[in-house]
């Protein structure tokens, strides 16, 4: 899990420069909330806002990320204000709790914007519970709130605004559907239910900390579709929060709340949360339980104990999900992943229609967007697998299966870039050989696409292979993607739970 995270890629240097822009951004906004005089609870109020805006907002362009978090306060604010004066009404409080939960998961279907408008109003109220907001504390939080988010902004698209120099990144639309055909439909409603039997449970447990239970509902519902994906989802908060209680024994409870060693800690924990969150779920959780025990710390109520229900709250929020998924309006794994690979291999037809284009003459054909959007697509195929391809999974023939598609697939990619950097080229010249392949390809697509006779169609594509080694570096790209396709077709077009045949 360490080399995963210390050791895995980090294409120009992403990952680096989201995580160290994240601690210059929170904390510059949680200075200037101490320099203004706000209170303890409005400066973690306002650190809370300037970490979600960082972390959330995920637009394709900068114009879009920076309408979405001028969005943020209307998301938030209301739902703040709601929250503070609900503090003595239990029975409203938690009624409105989950639905803003439910509402928050609904947003998911208009893409980033709503994903992080969802989690940013969620999250809101959610702290008001963790810091016992009461109205009179309402001017302050939002001064607090307006005044880190400007702070966030200002790091994020004026001090260093690294994205204007990346390529605009692709952000694919989910499966689409009706009604509760629509995974984000069902995942509200999952979400609902998942939270209030997270909340019941999670009350008996403790009447002042039941929160940390629908807060881990909540986040394991996050950035997944399927019940497989949620399943594991869980697994991996439960696991990274045990870890963060083991090491909170030995770094939060020791401090006891001192100043500077806090802030560091602070520090190292959002650079930790941010840094690990595209590798591994388990980590990032680790670094938010060891954070969140300094602030409790900080906050004068840290004990083992604390520590312990922690825990107890986490794995009754794990569970509250994973009934959800099981149990109401399931959205299976072999569906979702079907959806995304579908939208993976109309991505390869695209891309190398593109490309032949290129080829062709075509100034205006390029085919360098489409290949970034297949790489988007290849990682949603991954995370879709994960459940399946997981060590514990004990569905061997799956996993199998799993692992053989995931491998084609990076065939396909990989054979897809090599052709797309050929079509680039000035110098590449047309060859009539060209225009077949591309055309046996797109054919091929369109096979694997198809309902009807899927078994049969999978041995018609097995028999045709191209056979001789081909003299232009394009066509070797295309037939390697032409063979590419033919194998997928026995593990996409077979039963799920059968042994894929020879």
């Amino acid at each position: 899990m360490l080399k995963r995270v210390f050791v895995a890629p980090d294409p120009g240097r992403v990952r680096l420069r989201f995580a160290s822009r994240a601690v210059i951004g929170v904390g510059l906004a949680v200075a200037l909330c101490g320099l203004v005089g706000h209170s303890l609870v409005a400066a973690i109020t306002g650190g809370l806002a300037a970490l979600l805006a960082l972390f959330t907002v995920t637009d394709a362009t900068v114009r879009q990320q920076a309408v979405t978090t001028a969005l943020l306060p209307a998301a938030g604010l209301p739902v703040l204000a709601v929250a503070a004066v609900l503090h003595d009404q239990p029975l409203a409080r938690d009624l409105v709790f989950l639905a803003v939960m439910g509402a928050g998961v609904y947003a998911r279907r208009w893409g980033p914007r709503g994903h992080a408008l969802g989690i940013f109003a969620f999250m809101t109220f959610f702290a008001a519970q963790f810091l016992h907001t009461v109205p009179g504390q309402l001017p302050e939080l939002y001064a607090a709130v307006l005044l880190s988010l400007a702070a966030s902004a200002a790091v994020r698209f004026g001090l260093w605004c690294y994205e204007r120099r990346l390529p605009a990144m692709a952000v694919p639309a989910p499966p689409e559907g009706r009604g509760l055909a629509r995974i984000t439909t069902r995942q509200a409603v999952q979400a609902t239910l998942g939270g209030a039997f997270a909340l019941g449970l999670g009350q008996v447990l403790s009447d002042q900390r039941w929160y940390w239970a629908v807060g881990a509902t909540w986040w394991v519902f996050v950035n997944t579709t399927s019940r497989g994906e949620t399943l594991v989802r869980g697994f991996r908060r439960v696991l990274g929060t045990v870890i963060g209680i083991a090491a909170g024994f030995f770094v939060a409870i020791p401090l006891e709340g001192a100043g500077a060693p806090t802030a560091a800690i602070v520090a190292v924990c959002v650079f930790g949360i941010f840094y690990t969150a595209a590798v591994s779920y388990s980590w990032m959780m680790f670094f938010v339980t060891v954070m969140v025990g300094v602030l409790y710390g900080v906050l004068g109520v840290l004990d083992a104990s604390l520590l312990w229900l922690r825990v107890a709250e986490t794995a009754v929020g794990a569970l509250g999900a994973v009934l959800a998924v099981l149990l109401v309006l399931p959205v299976t794994t072999h569906a979702v992943t079907d959806a995304w690979i579908r939208k993976a291999l109309r991505c390869v037809h695209a891309c190398t229609a593109e490309a032949a284009e290129r080829l062709a003459g075509s100034l205006s054909a390029d085919p360098a967007p489409r290949v970034a959007e297949l790489d988007v697509l290849l990682g949603r195929v991954r995370l879709s697998l994960a459940p399946l391809v997981h060590p514990l999974s004990p569905l061997k023939a799956r996993k199998a299966r799993a692992r053989q598609v995931l491998a084609l697939l990076d065939d396909c990619v990989r054979e897809v870039r090599g052709l797309a950097s050929i079509a680039a080229d000035p110098a590449a010249s047309h060859d009539a050989r060209l225009s077949a392949a591309c055309s046996r390809v797109e054919e091929a697509v369109e096979e694997l696409l198809r309902q009807e006779s899927r078994q049969a169609r999978g041995a018609e594509r097995a028999a045709v292979q191209p056979a001789a080694a081909p003299d232009h570096p394009a066509l070797a790209h295309l037939h390697g993607l032409e063979r590419a396709l033919g194998d997928l077709a026995a593990p996409l077009h077979s039963s799920p739970r059968a042994p894929i045949a020879a």
